[in-house]
């Protein structure tokens, strides 16, 4: 049932954070904020035991989310340290123009977090924005209609959509946002 030796059994349940069995987990698997996303993967735990997650779907975690196992053992998701880039000033203001580069950022009340990124700093620094490199974990807001992570700033196209909006191109169609831009 579990393959290798030390492997745990598969996964037979995520539950979100807040919404599983009412007990402490007994082991913790330790994934950075790319980590976090997805589908079907080997993990392993932090105290290396391996074992198989096979979801539906692509699926963002978070920070406190939890695998069950065949077993009824449970398994934590803990957000890893990572260098992140922290903003100090006008928060408002500094939400508002990382918010339109649709990059994902955790709010806090006296700063901002978002991913290591050279660009994003010098536009924050060129805001005025006190910035320091900072290491912790990553834990951004979902996105605002409870579909979680932005993953790809999906603009709700149908499927005859068939492009991506990776950044670096330009494109002529009306994402519907009350502002105008460009993905580059």
């Amino acid at each position: 049932m579990t393959g290798r030796p030390g492997e745990l059994p598969p996964v037979v349940a995520l539950h979100r954070r807040g919404q599983g069995p009412d007990r402490a987990p007994d082991e913790t698997v330790v994934l950075t904020y790319d980590a976090r996303v997805l589908r079907r993967r080997r993990l392993v735990t932090a105290r290396g035991a391996g074992f198989l997650v096979d979801l539906p779907a692509v699926t963002g975690l978070d920070q406190g989310d939890q695998f069950e196992l065949a077993d009824g053992r449970l398994v934590e998701v803990v957000a890893a340290e990572e260098t992140l880039i922290e903003a100090r000033g006008d928060l408002s203001r500094l939400a508002w123009h990382i918010g339109n580069r649709h990059t994902p950022c955790q709010i806090e009340a006296d700063r901002l977090l978002i991913r290591e990124d050279h660009v994003l700093e010098g536009m924050l620094r060129g805001l005025g924005a006190q910035v320091a490199r900072v290491t912790g974990p990553f834990t951004p807001e979902g996105g605002a209609y409870g579909m979680g992570r932005p993953m790809g700033h999906d603009h709700g196209h149908g499927p005859e959509h068939d492009h991506d909006h990776a950044h670096g191109h330009h494109h002529g169609h009306d994402h519907a946002h009350p502002h105008d831009h460009h993905h580059d």
